[in-house]
């Protein structure tokens, strides 16, 4: 049986990118290829389904990904997270952002091991890692009260549900391109 359909990967994308002058952070290059083109190299060998939650790009329907807007306008990642797990077409939903070019298949198909939890999510030295972790549909009723509530942080970890926590020493994984100064240091990582 293949794993990989248990899982969905969405890859958040709804940012305006404004540090970046509005460049679509997936699509510049680290080594000779684009941040997108390795997360879809990635994360296709843990999940089948990959589709995007942001705006709709060229360098993601030209990918032929499914690009599905966010359920709840101006929300920050944590109404993507929502967007991504009410609109999987899984119960559980790997969630990365957009600019993380270093993701690890092995490191998350540690995660995706994981299937008695509602949340899987890393652990390192400066906390939780939400934009890399796997949310169960079960996540997203808490997820939608902190929106409504205003409360958008989405490294707090959702109440009453089953939480597995990863720890991670390596935090080259979630390396992200928030920056000039982010994109020409992760260059220097992956030359």
């Amino acid at each position: 049986m293949d794993n990989r359909r248990e899982l969905a990967a969405a890859i958040l994308a709804g940012g305006r990118a404004r540090r970046m002058d509005g460049v679509n952070k997936g699509t510049l290059v680290i080594g000779r290829t684009a941040i997108i083109d390795r997360q879809l190299q990635t994360l296709g060998e843990v999940a089948h389904d990959i589709f995007v939650v942001g705006r709709s790009d060229i360098a993601w329907t030209s990918r032929g990904l499914r690009v599905i807007s966010d359920e709840i306008p101006d929300a920050g990642p944590l109404g993507g997270i929502y967007t991504a797990i009410v609109r999987s077409p899984c119960e559980r939903t790997l969630v990365v952002a957009c600019d993380m070019p270093f993701l690890s298949s092995a490191f998350l198909r540690e995660l995706a091991a994981v299937k008695d939890a509602d949340l899987v999510i890393p652990r390192h030295a400066r906390g939780h890692e939400p934009l890399c972790a796997i949310y169960s549909r079960a996540c997203a009723e808490d997820i939608r009260e902190r929106l409504a509530r205003g409360v958008n942080e989405a490294s707090r970890l959702p109440v009453g549900m089953r939480v597995t926590e990863v720890d991670v020493d390596n935090e080259t994984f979630f390396v992200n391109v928030n920056t000039p100064h982010d994109y020409e240091r992760a260059k220097g990582v992956g030359e």
